[in-house]
């Protein structure tokens, strides 16, 4: 299998992603840090729980998809001939 690439970030989130972090660590830790070292921690926090956090989200689709797949037989079967099931009962 090949290796996966880092996480991406889509469209415009990464330097949302940034932004919330660095307002983050203003209010909530009473640092300030620049554009360069917020980036920097961003990348660093892909790299190292980003595939965590993805595992985890593919465990829980799997869930997810494999209850739903539990139920198709019931959800989907249809008798077959039904006119004759209903004669016989």
């Amino acid at each position: 299998m090949p290796t996966a690439p880092p996480l991406a970030f889509p469209g415009d989130a990464r330097p949302h992603a940034i932004a919330a972090l660095r307002q983050y660590i203003a209010s909530d830790l009473d640092l300030e840090i620049g554009e360069l070292k917020a980036t920097l921690f961003l990348d660093w926090i892909a790299a190292e729980l980003g595939p965590t956090i993805y595992n985890q989200a593919i465990v829980d689709a799997r869930a997810f998809f494999d209850a739903r797949l539990a139920d198709l037989s019931a959800v989907c079967y249809r008798d077959e001939f039904p006119s004759m099931v209903k004669r016989k009962r």
